[in-house]
């Protein structure tokens, strides 16, 4: 009885929740239709226009074609082909022609399907002498009407929208005028996203889109009659034309709306598909709407419904618990008094029990203190080791950087002697404005050791990452000039919360860790990303050595644990450094990229 009480509770209220699902159930359907219908409305409205749109851009290159036939140039061209002045003196007017009207080309074919002159006839890849009989726009010129095709170009490999018309002379036709436009700017306005546009050909094949990942799809699997035909005419001849939608058809004359779903890119959508009729070529332009936001919307609208009626309902029920409670309560309170008296004595004993264990606690606790003030110094002194150890390491170099300026200085000061003898001033000034800068030079690299050698207890303060890569970049600078390395920084004026030597010491660990990864390599290359989310900056160093080996990157930041031959590290840096960023509360990690080499990722808090 005890346990089927709940059941029969839980079954009740289950019940009662039925009506409240099955309500906001058909509340959906409800909405989702009425969601859908007026979203195909607004649909066919923006539809209707980018029709409009697309066919006045298709009439305003109508006539171009016809104008190229009422040039002499080209009828005396095509009645002298073998004239090297009317051939010359067409090429230059069809490459004016193609400036002034903004095509992509003009071309003058031959009644054999040889092209006579073009307006590319300077480029390597121009028109001239290539045969263009197998164009259905030739062989409609030639038939004494204007041409019209959209296709590949099969020299220059770009789509484009072909226009041809008849050069007549005594009534039959001598020669073909063809201009190419390119539809990109049209393609360029073409909407992405929820509504999506395609334009596609009389056979079905979207060539107008901007989605590329949907461009030469076709509307339905084509039939073998049309596959021929675009095979004979290349008009798409490296495209692999496969359907939209795999298993569905888009019927491009269906005047209602249609719904299907589309993969790509990203996951599979649902849309409604609306056409309409476009241009003098049986073009259709297709516009997908995605049905998910009209969908979330109904969900919403149904779950808002749903949760009323549930709301109602478990108000009921709570009304109906409550005056059970209230029973129950009363009946229980006798029971509370007796148990409150036997619970005061059971708290002054366990109190009596939790004074002892305080003072023993506290006792701990000052033990503690003491115990991680010893850690604190052997960590500072762990930490100003690891710097005279990276010191050490570069001394060599330093001395290299500090001998040339020294030279340098001899050198200057030897010659403004000598000017001086010679009353030569102005040079003697100019020497003696060099030996000043090579000082300034020196003083900052002595300077930048000394600050990064001293033992100062951790400070916390805002640091500018630049600054504390740049003083870095300086300390390592003879280990990438010996290697011949480059190191790329991405930073920009970023800040974070940091002890700034201490942040140095990592800072050298890691880049130099990333040049000796590289040490062999002919043109190494470190690079060092900065970017910086919410309240926390990341430093991303990267280099494209060898990477790390899968066993030791669990044990990367263990003391003493190196992967550096005998007598090239102690295995203390990457410790250290750990450290050092955790006492930043800020977090260091090392994975290998996806491409190869490694990359230690270096968390730190901004201000």
């Amino acid at each position: 009885m005890i346990r089927a009480t709940p059941l029969r509770r839980a079954l009740r209220i289950a019940l009662l929740l039925v009506p409240s699902v099955l309500i906001a159930w058909a509340g959906y359907v409800w909405l989702l239709d009425r969601g859908l219908a007026a979203q195909q409305a607004e649909a066919r409205q923006r539809l209707v226009a980018h029709a409009r749109s697309l066919d006045s851009q298709l009439d305003k290159y109508a006539r171009l074609p016809q104008l190229l036939t009422l040039e002499d140039t080209l009828a005396e061209a095509l009645s002298a082909p073998n004239d090297p002045t009317r051939i010359a003196a067409a090429n230059r007017y069809l490459e004016a022609f193609r400036q002034h009207a903004q095509v992509s080309v003009a071309y003058l074919i031959a009644p054999d399907g040889i092209t006579l002159a073009a307006s590319n006839w300077r480029e390597p890849q121009g028109f001239v002498g290539r045969r263009f009989d197998y164009r259905p726009y030739f062989r409609e010129a030639m038939a004494g009407q204007p041409g019209r095709m959209y296709a590949f170009g099969t020299t220059s490999l770009e789509p484009g929208y072909y226009l041809s018309a008849p050069l007549q002379q005594g009534g039959r036709v001598i020669g073909v005028a063809v201009v190419k436009v390119s539809l990109a700017p049209y393609e360029a306005t073409l909407p992405a996203g929820g509504d999506t546009l395609l334009v596609a050909d009389d056979v079905g094949v979207v060539f107008l889109t901007a989605m590329p990942a949907w461009r030469y799809r076709t509307l339905s699997p084509l039939l073998p009659a049309d596959q021929a035909r675009l095979t004979r005419t290349r008009k798409y001849p490296q495209q692999a034309l496969q359907p939209l939608a795999a298993g569905q058809r888009i019927d491009a004359s269906a005047s209602a709306a249609q719904r299907l779903r589309v993969a790509g890119p990203g996951p599979a959508r649902d849309y409604t598909v609306q056409t309409a009729g476009v241009g003098p070529l049986g073009w259709h332009i297709v516009l997908l709407s995605d049905t998910a936001d009209v969908r979330r919307g109904a969900a919403a609208q149904a779950a808002a419904l749903g949760f009323g009626l549930a709301f109602l309902t478990a108000l009921w029920l709570f009304v109906q618990q409550r005056r059970r409670r209230l029973a129950e309560r009363r009946e229980s309170l006798q029971a509370q008094r007796a148990a409150h008296a036997a619970l005061e004595a059971r708290i002054a004993e366990q109190t009596e029990h939790l004074v002892i264990t305080n003072e023993a606690l506290t006792e701990r606790i000052l033990e503690l203190e003491r115990t991680e003030a010893l850690l604190r110094r052997a960590r500072d002194n762990a930490v100003q080791t690891a710097k005279l150890a990276v010191l050490g390491q570069m001394s060599a170099g330093v001395t290299h950087e500090l001998n040339q300026p020294l030279a340098a200085l001899t050198t200057l000061s030897d010659n403004a002697a000598k000017l001086l003898e010679l009353n030569e001033t102005a040079e003697a000034r100019e020497n003696l404005r060099l030996i000043s800068q090579l000082a300034q030079r020196m003083g900052r690299i002595v300077g930048q050791l000394k600050t990064f050698a001293r033992k100062d207890s951790a400070r916390l303060e805002p640091v500018r990452l630049a600054d504390a890569l740049a003083n870095a970049q300086m300390l390592i600078e003879p280990r990438r000039r010996e290697l011949g390395a480059r190191i790329t920084v991405h930073v920009a004026d970023d800040i974070v919360r940091a002890d700034a030597l201490q942040l140095e010491q990592v800072l050298v660990n890691l880049l130099r860790n990333g040049l000796d990864a590289m040490e062999g390599q002919p043109a190494p290359v470190l690079a060092v990303d900065v970017s910086t989310e919410g309240d926390r900056a990341e430093i991303r160093i990267r280099d494209h050595g060898a990477g790390i080996a899968p066993e030791a990157l669990a044990r990367l930041f263990e003391p003493f644990y190196t992967t550096k031959p005998v007598g090239k590290g102690l295995g203390l840096g990457l410790a250290i450094s750990h450290t050092i960023v955790q006492s930043f509360a800020g977090s260091l990690a090392a994975e290998n990229a996806a491409d190869g080499g490694a990359l230690f990722i270096l968390t730190l808090p901004t201000p």
